[in-house]
């Protein structure tokens, strides 16, 4: 992880950094202590010259991240979702990343093609046209199966991707040691987790298996949803950098000229985007992580169709509930009931006064809630709470501020389609009907089940399960402890009732 490329690299990303105007950008997102900033200038000044220029027209620092390649760009993106990190203002400049690469030729990903499914293109597709987008990461072709004349896309990792991005993240992880090492201050940040959290992101965008993996879930979840569509996957002409699915054919929902030419409602476009979200995130704790305007097209029949599953969200049932609660809350401005389930979830420290708490969520809510409708944002209160809840203890949920940022993006989206749509009265209903569903009558039934069909499976085991942790934690004066036999005795019994009443239950609740 150490080797010469690596200090290689971090002397080029320096040297870019200065070159750029980013060192000082990056210096003060990390709180760097004066010292390691005139050690880091000092060091990297005399190298300026093999930094790359990159775009003149850009913000500093995505112009140096476009310009060190795909592992910055990437990074740089990972990093517009932690503004825990990086702070609110770089996190909403690093959003205008885009990872739009030169395409590689057409022999080269026919070559691929052919490694990867061990046949020829020509005899898998009847057609297979020249790149149609290409990204950091992949392009993608558009194609026609020779078998049974179905239109698809063909999606290709860059030849030699994987070598290059494991040299730059292995830097990374230098650069990272290094930070801590110099800037003690910086380890709250946890610029290693962060790395870390990259290097697992980028790992699975790298099997396109992954990728396929998720659409199909996302597929099977969503298959009811009205107006709605997900590209089925095409596994037998998929492999791990090859990916094959049904080809997405609409008006991109960016280019509001053509949707109107088309006869679309805007309106019922911009709700049915948010709704969706909403309703992926909470109801399937499992959402398109990355719905910006360039993964999203309409369909001649006004249907949504959603592609490039990379980037997935999933929030366990546990969180959705809390999550939909302190929404719902804020709805209805009921700011105690907020705090109240902050502190039962264990997200603010019990220490911590309650009222006040309530008091600071207020002093979020209110202002929000006195703007006109166009100026409601979900994701800005979002941004604000986790601010509040800073102060008072909560710690980072990364989970929690993904799900912020594509808030940010989906509201972004949907105003785009129609700039009057009111926020709350759209995201009201799905949170609403959540509530309802999820910690009404209904749902306390349902899991009384589900602890029913749990405890039927494991309440026989429960005596043994009992003895061998009692046994652990006595072994070493398990002689001289004879009371120790009741307490086994005891949990043996308990185990056997909640067996024999767990498989009752199941049989009365099923």
């Amino acid at each position: 992880m150490r080797g010469p490329h690596n200090i290689i690299r971090l002397i080029r990303t320096g040297a870019t950094l200065e070159r750029t105007g980013a060192m000082q950008v990056v210096l003060d997102a990390f709180e760097a202590p004066k010292l390691m900033r005139v050690v880091l200038r000092g060091l990297v000044w005399p190298f300026q010259w093999l930094g790359y220029k990159g775009d003149p027209d850009a913000p500093p620092l995505p112009r140096a991240l476009t310009a060190l390649g795909p592992a910055y760009i990437k990074f740089g993106q990972v990093l517009s979702t932690r503004p825990d990190v990086v702070g609110g203002d770089l996190a909403q400049e690093l959003r205008v990343l885009q990872d739009k690469l030169p395409p590689f030729d057409l022999a080269t990903a026919k070559a691929e093609v052919l490694s990867e499914l061990g046949r020829p293109v020509d005899e898998i597709f009847s057609e297979f046209s020249e790149p149609v987008a290409a990204a950091s990461i992949a392009q993608v072709h558009r194609a026609r199966l020779a078998e049974t004349g179905q239109e698809v896309a063909v999606k290709i990792l860059r030849p030699g991707i994987e070598k290059a991005f494991r040299k730059d993240v292995d830097a990374f992880y230098l650069a990272a040691n290094t930070i801590e090492l110099l800037s003690p201050g910086s380890r709250r940040l946890r610029p290693r987790d962060v790395i870390a959290h990259f290097d697992n992101g980028v790992t699975a965008e790298l099997d396109l298996r992954l990728e396929s993996a998720a659409a199909s879930e996302f597929a099977a979840n969503t298959v009811d949803d009205a107006g709605y569509q997900v590209p089925s996957i095409v596994w037998e002409h998929s492999a791990r950098r090859v990916m094959t699915l049904d080809w997405a054919e609409g008006t991109p929902i960016g280019d509001n000229d053509a949707l109107d030419a088309a006869g679309h409602d805007r309106h019922a476009l911009g709700s049915r985007v948010l709704e969706l979200f909403l309703n992926h995130a909470l109801r399937d704790g499992f959402f398109h992580a990355d719905m910006h305007q360039g993964n999203m097209k309409v369909a001649a029949n006004g249907d949504i169709i959603a592609y490039d599953f990379g980037i997935m969200g999933q929030i366990d049932e546990y969180t959705r509930r809390v999550y939909a609660e302190i929404l719902f809350g804020f709805i209805q401005r009921d700011y105690h009931r907020v705090a109240k389930v902050h502190f039962e979830a264990g997200y603010v420290p019990a220490d911590q006064d309650v009222d006040e708490f309530a008091r600071a969520l207020r002093a979020v809510g209110e202002p929000i809630f006195g703007m006109d409708a166009t100026r409601i944002s979900m994701g800005r209160l979002l941004n604000y709470l986790f601010q509040v809840t800073e102060r008072f203890g909560m710690a980072t949920r990364t989970e929690l501020i993904l799900l912020q940022r594509t808030m940010v993006v989906v509201e972004g989206v949907s105003r785009s389609l129609d700039p009057r749509l009111n926020i709350w009265d759209v995201a009201k209903p799905v949170v609403g009907s959540y509530i309802e569903k999820s910690l009404g009558p209904r749902a306390v039934m349902a899991d009384l089940a589900k602890t029913a069909r749990v405890l039927t499976r494991f309440g026989p085991r429960l005596p043994g399960m009992v003895e061998a942790v009692l046994m652990k934690q006595n072994e070493t004066q398990f002689s001289s402890r004879p009371t120790v036999w009741p307490w086994l005795l005891m949990g043996g019994l308990v185990g056997a009732a909640i067996g024999v009443s767990g498989t009752a239950a199941a049989l009365f609740l099923l």
